[in-house]
């Protein structure tokens, strides 16, 4: 678990009775001594060498149903614990994935075709060590920073936005929270993998699916109940939170686009904001609606339809294994 977090390890391999820890990496190694050193079991560098280059597998994958960063960490997570894995770089507008990997390329498709996203593998081709591209750390860094600002933004809203759907009686404003709460979920998933070995990370996510489920779940039945016995939503606060939850995804859009251009993940993330701008302003229609009509259904149909995408995504979440 210590070293999990290190992108530059790609393998450990344990002598249990020479008290040796054998590790295949890039970079300095001194770097990884510094991760062994906080736990106290006396690791001391013995030599570092360098390995002979090995062949490993470039596979490609196709992937229609990609189209956001809440599917690239699903898709992080789901291949966290496959061994052997190491590069992930993402092609949001081709909808295409690249692996570097060792083993089989059927292992790969097969943790990415339990995330239900129309997985295809397009081709797999062997590169040597010195041919794979180096991952970005200082992009790393600044992704993991504007992830953050992210989390605190969404995190926020989501209490807000629910606190507000009650007293407006608003399914509408109800289920848009529960889309302000996924994203903060996988938005904080990915900031807690940090660090953290996979099966941890794979518990983790697996309770914030539950979670995710239960709440949309509930906002479902809500809006079976008001639809059964009525309900009088107030269009003058679905319109005004709509409002505040627009300027606050606008915000998250904002951080996102001024680092858009550095590649497929920031690109991807931008996209994601802009679909949650659009169910925002789904809630200020809705409001509009139901002041003009004075009927409660554009409130309940713009509710079940955010509740249906949230519940989809805890199904995905569910998946991982």
């Amino acid at each position: 678990m210590a070293l999990a977090g290190v992108d530059a390890v790609a393998t450990l391999e344990f002598d249990l009775a020479a008290q040796r820890l054998k590790v295949t990496h890039t970079g300095e190694a001194e770097r990884i001594t510094e991760k062994l050193r906080p736990l106290n079991l006396g690791a001391t560098l013995v030599e570092t060498a360098q390995a002979t280059p090995t062949n490993r597998n470039a596979t490609r994958f196709s992937i229609p149903k990609m189209d956001c960063a809440a599917e690239e960490n699903l898709i992080r997570m789901a291949l966290a614990n496959l061994p052997g894995v190491g590069a992930l770089s993402f092609d949001l507008s081709k909808r295409e994935l690249l692996v570097i990997h060792s083993g089989p390329s059927e292992a790969v498709l097969e943790k990415l075709a339990l995330l239900n996203l129309g997985v295809q593998l397009i081709e797999s081709v062997r590169q040597d060590n010195e041919a794979l591209a180096e991952l970005d750390a200082d992009g790393d860094a600044s992704e993991a920073r504007t992830l953050r600002l992210l989390l605190a933004i969404n995190g926020a809203m989501f209490v807000l936005e629910m606190l507000v759907g009650w007293v407006a009686q608003s399914t509408g404003l109800i289920a848009d929270s529960l889309d302000m709460f996924a994203d903060a979920a996988v938005y904080g998933l990915a900031l807690y993998a940090v660090g953290r070995g996979a099966n941890l990370k794979i518990r983790a996510a697996h309770i914030a699916g539950w979670l995710q489920l239960a709440l949309a779940l509930g906002a479902l039945v809500e809006v079976a109940r008001r639809a059964a016995f009525g309900s009088e939503p107030q269009s003058s606060l679905m319109m005004g939170m709509g409002l505040v939850a627009l300027v606050a995804n606008v915000t998250c859009l904002v951080l996102i686009a001024r680092k858009r251009d550095r590649g497929a993940h920031m690109t991807a993330s931008y996209i994601f904001s802009a679909n949650d701008v659009i169910a925002n302003l789904g809630v200020i229609a809705a409001g509009v609606l139901v002041a003009w009509t004075a009927s409660p259904y554009p409130d309940l149909i713009i509710g079940t339809i955010i509740g249906l995408v949230v519940l989809s995504g805890a199904r995905r979440i569910l998946m991982l294994k």
